[in-house]
């Protein structure tokens, strides 16, 4: 059966481009619900309830499950017993403690990368980290924003030639994505200052100055998990 997008539904117009694309209607509701989340209509600690989500995406109640079970596995959503899916919502504590291991790791990431890298795989950094300077200054969404830091991320990760590391900086920032959004969603200012740090990342890269690129990289996290830990106290 094909599904389809039920207009003038109760509850919070989810619709988006759903059915619009030539994208797979299972990914179509992931990257709606999960702009939802990240641009917080949906707020932490809120509920999903299925019975709405279908009525405003006119999805089956299959296709919901299967876009939650995605949500969860990202780290935007976690199953509680007895109550269903709900928005995940870390603690302050929670949240500098996942801070704390993000910046331990990027460091460790920043210098195997500068170590193995080709220069190559350090221009293409350098294309990455323009296409989010672009999109900052264009105003793009949250959402955007965080899909060109993955980005950027991978290629460190793959330049770093470590599949470990790679793996558990995966997991962690999986585990964060609604902390990044809220730290680069904390105010007007935030997403150009991410841009102003992580220029100074990239041309430390550029430079091969490891000990330049680490102190970037820590000043980049403790900003982010400044503003994050911040804004998630003012969403909740």
């Amino acid at each position: 059966m094909v599904e389809s997008v039920k207009m003038g539904s109760p509850g919070p117009d989810l619709s988006g481009r759903i059915g619009r694309v030539s994208a797979p209607l299972r990914e179509q509701v992931l990257e709606v619900l999960r702009d939802a989340i990240l641009s917080f209509r949906f707020k932490p600690g809120q509920r999903l309830i299925e019975r709405e989500l279908i009525d405003s995406t006119g999805v089956s109640r299959t296709t919901i499950r299967e876009v939650i079970r995605e949500l969860a596995a990202e780290g935007l959503v976690k199953t509680i017993p007895q109550k269903g899916a709900v928005v995940v919502a870390p603690s302050a504590e929670e949240a500098e403690e996942l801070y704390e291991l993000r910046g331990v790791l990027e460091g460790h990431l920043v210098k195997k990368f500068i170590e193995n890298a080709s220069d190559a795989e350090v221009v293409a950094v350098r294309k990455a980290f323009t296409q989010f300077e672009q999109t900052v200054e264009r105003g793009g969404g949250t959402a955007s924003m965080l899909k060109l830091k993955d980005k950027l991320y991978d290629l460190l990760a793959r330049g770093a030639g470590n599949r470990a590391l790679q793996a558990s900086l995966t997991q962690l920032h999986a585990r964060v994505s609604l902390l990044r959004a809220t730290s680069l969603s904390s105010s007007e200012e935030r997403p150009r200052q991410a841009v102003q740090e992580l220029r100074a990342l990239v041309e430390a890269i550029e430079a091969r100055d490891s000990r330049a690129a680490q102190r970037a990289s820590a000043r980049h996290v403790a900003n982010a998990a400044k503003a994050g830990i911040k804004g998630l106290g003012e969403a909740v």
